[in-house]
């Protein structure tokens, strides 16, 4: 196993994300499988173990907890995350925490996250009235909390406004960090940005959710033809492998063969080359099908809206690749009058616009393609019942 410096610890590079855990026909966790996935990773020196109070419905705490409880509390580090993204009229930090302790039976979290910091939650995390961040940094002093932390899926400027505002007592940062979205997310951006302030990058998605686990026959070839002995999902590891800022890669294994797989992946860095690296990226690019904005802004001085133009194409790019939540939580945090239904489709962008696209027609579809895609607010008002349940 490939082991990484952080502050007095030696991280294993591969951890193993509880939020895809195996379940039974019936939707419940198989708890037999993830104790089988818990021993083969702990046997192949895997230390790292993350969930979040959320995940499974709020189980993969319990599961969690109960198998790493079959081993010493000091051979594996288990970090969780507190849910101030969700949509609540209220935020008790302490009665998640001693929630969280008690579901995982364990008196310490050797690392504890700000669940999602973006545009929507980031004032629910700043706001005194809620004293959040300052509960858990007293949880830290205690010895509660090893290390705190934040994960992000927030756009690189609320990236830095966040880290402005509070990033000395952010110890790592957990980003959505793979080589699709280190253009189409600007992950290469927010990853230069936190190797910029010192902070040390954890991996989420490496392989978007299973998106760049298998690639279509010609690209898949042209990697084989490189690397005959290395599976598809393991050019993704190998990406993050020559980022010298990563200190640890989440991966959130279904089944044993996820694990078996990744452990060897794991066993010995072998980062890609130079030319290895322009290929993986040339077929991201040729996998986004994206409208060709190059975000040079002309279209935006003329708009009479005050149309964010560039930036709806940046997030329309990413819904037409895969349409899921994280991709429409920037437009919630918009007002009706910023989004892209607010277009008047007068034209004068378009005809600015040196790419020659036509940008009335875009936002139209954009629109209509919003229409398909469950609101995040609902999202969000499901979770939080949810979780309101589990608190009963």
């Amino acid at each position: 196993m490939i082991y990484s410096d952080f502050q007095d610890k030696k991280l294993s590079l591969l951890g193993f994300g509880a939020m895809r855990l195996p379940t039974r026909e019936d939707g419940s966790v198989d708890e037999e499988l993830v104790r089988d996935m818990t021993k083969y990773a702990m046997d192949n020196g895997v230390s790292y173990f993350d969930t979040a109070f959320p995940y499974h419905g709020g189980h993969s705490e319990v599961v969690m907890g109960k198998v790493l409880g079959e081993y010493p509390r000091d051979s594996y580090y288990l970090a969780t995350k507190y849910p101030g993204h969700q949509i609540s009229s209220s935020y008790n930090p302490a009665e998640i925490f001693e929630e969280q302790l008690k579901k995982c039976g364990v008196a310490y979290f050797d690392f504890y996250l700000l669940h999602n910091v973006y545009e929507n939650s980031m004032d629910v995390y700043l706001d005194p009235k809620w004293g959040i961040i300052d509960y858990f940094k007293e949880q830290k002093r205690l010895g509660r909390i090893k290390h705190l932390g934040f994960s992000t899926h927030a756009k690189l400027e609320w990236l830095e406004q966040f880290l402005d505002a509070c990033g000395e007592d952010m110890e790592f940062c957990q980003i959505q960090l793979n080589y699709l979205d280190w253009t189409l997310q600007d992950a290469k951006g927010k990853y230069e940005l936190l190797t910029e302030r010192g902070i040390p990058v954890f991996v989420m998605e490496p392989v978007r959710g299973g998106k760049l686990a298998s690639l279509d026959a010609d690209n898949g070839a042209k990697l084989k033809r490189l690397r005959p002995d290395e599976s598809i999902p393991a050019w993704g590891f190998r990406f993050l492998q020559g980022l010298p800022n990563v200190k640890m890669v989440l991966s959130g294994m279904s089944n044993m063969e996820q694990m078996v797989d990744n452990v060897k992946t794991f066993t010995e860095e072998k980062p890609l080359s130079v030319h290895e690296t322009d290929l993986i990226l040339e077929i991201a690019e040729g996998m986004k099908n994206s409208i060709p904005c190059t975000a040079c802004k002309y279209c935006t001085s003329g708009c009479p809206m005050g149309l964010d133009i560039p930036g709806l194409i940046a997030t329309y790019n990413e819904i037409r690749f895969a349409p899921v939540v994280n991709s429409v939580m920037h437009l919630q945090a918009m007002s009706a009058d910023k989004q892209p239904s607010a277009c008047i489709a007068c034209g004068k962008c378009s005809q600015i616009c040196p790419q020659g696209i036509d940008i009335p027609q875009v936002m139209k579809d954009f629109a209509e393609a919003l229409d398909k895609i469950p609101k995040w607010a609902d999202i969000c008002r499901q979770r939080e019942e949810e979780a309101k349940k589990l608190r009963q």
